[in-house]
């Protein structure tokens, strides 16, 4: 970085060198062309060339043509060369700031290049090395978000579409089984609570597809807003815990909270609670039966570390790099019955960075790791 900042200041003081030397040389031969202007040779010159010219154009003696020229030229010829020095001034003018309007010509072309979207690296002279690297740095800015913005909107309306895709299956469960128990009047009970089971199951499925709609509408649609207060981290947790047991107990899976002492964190609660929510959700849904998953709390440097570990299959690489991602999901093939929108970890990260935190996963040899990290406030 130091090595960049002395080749932008020598580019500057080279490029303001340059300026000053060429100043100089067109003052010098601005002055040069005035002095021989009004040297008494140039005058004896002009006057012959004129008297000679004179001679041959209107066929005068030399008598008559020298006359002529004494009172056409001669007599004005203060105002003459007061109209040449003026215009000899303007071209060198012109040709000055010719030279030196280019770079803003230049830097116009590299700005044009931006708004065209053209293809390749914007090319400046070398005392706009800086400036040229200003403009590709925006450039590629511009569009790599471009890219991201259509990559996740491409995202956003595939994800809608298997929803709305997905919320036929549940309710033509609910009303096929409804239309049973209200058309077949002499069933059992036990065939009634078993239909009535299902139609349940299904309809609680239903609401969480439509949640999803919901929670898709407020991420594009608000901004998330933090509400801060101190709460009790290890009160959060535990009750975190005990609110997925249901669905812990389903898949035989342990969960350990390793914490050597309550830590008091300044944060938004309910925001922090959806964080630590969606991690602990994913670590179910992906880890496989009879493991344990573990929540590690400590301190150091001044910050609070949380570890949310669980056991399952190793997500690739090249998922890894993506699943804080908007509208991102692991299981391509889309489990309907445990698959969500792909919003949780994006709004985890985004909940985590607004409370000047950061937020990382890592997975190897069947192992899944999240770390969260925070400020103590």
């Amino acid at each position: 970085m130091n090595r960049e900042r002395k080749q932008n200041r020598d580019d500057f003081r080279h490029f303001r060198t340059k300026i000053f030397f060429s100043t100089v040389l067109l003052v010098i031969i601005a002055v040069g062309v005035i002095n021989f202007l009004y040297s008494g040779l140039f005058f004896g010159r002009f006057a012959n060339w004129m008297v000679a010219v004179l001679q041959n154009l209107f066929m005068m003696d030399y008598y008559e043509a020298l006359l002529f020229y004494q009172r056409v030229f001669r007599n004005h010829m203060t105002l003459i060369f007061m109209v040449a020095i003026i215009v000899v001034f303007l071209i060198i003018f012109y040709i000055y700031l010719n030279w030196f309007t280019k770079y803003f010509r230049e830097i116009n072309r590299g700005i044009d290049t931006l708004l065209t979207e053209s293809a390749g690296e914007v090319s400046l002279s070398p005392e706009l090395r800086e400036i040229e690297k200003k403009i590709n740095t925006i450039k590629n800015t511009l569009e790599k978000r471009k890219i991201e913005a259509q990559l996740a909107e491409q995202r956003k309306n595939d994800m809608v579409v298997y929803l709305a895709h997905d919320l036929k299956t549940p309710l033509a469960s609910v009303i096929g089984y409804l239309n049973l128990l209200n058309d077949e009047k002499q069933i059992s009970e036990e065939l009634r609570e078993k239909y009535l089971s299902i139609s349940l199951e299904k309809a609680e499925r239903l609401e969480d597809l439509i949640n999803e709609f919901f929670e898709i509408a407020k991420y594009n649609l608000s901004n998330i807003t933090l509400q801060y207060s101190s709460i009790s981290l290890k009160f959060l947790l535990e009750q975190l815990l005990y609110e997925f047991q249901p669905m812990l107990q389903e898949k035989n899976i342990a969960c350990n909270l390793n914490m050597a002492e309550d830590i008091t964190l300044k944060c938004d609660a309910d925001k922090m609670q959806r964080v630590f929510g969606n991690l602990l959700r994913n670590a179910v849904i992906y880890s496989f039966r009879g493991t344990t998953i573990t929540i590690a709390v400590a301190v150091q440097d001044g910050c609070v570390n949380l570890r949310f570990t669980n056991f399952g299959n190793t997500i690739p690489k090249e998922k890894l790099d993506h699943i804080f991602e908007q509208f991102y999901r692991l299981d391509a093939a889309r489990n309907t019955e445990s698959g969500g929108a792909g919003l949780g970890l994006a709004i985890a990260k985004q909940i985590v960075e607004l409370h000047h935190g950061k937020i990382t996963a890592k997975s190897e040899n069947e192992t899944i790791e999240f770390e969260v990290s925070f400020p103590l406030l």
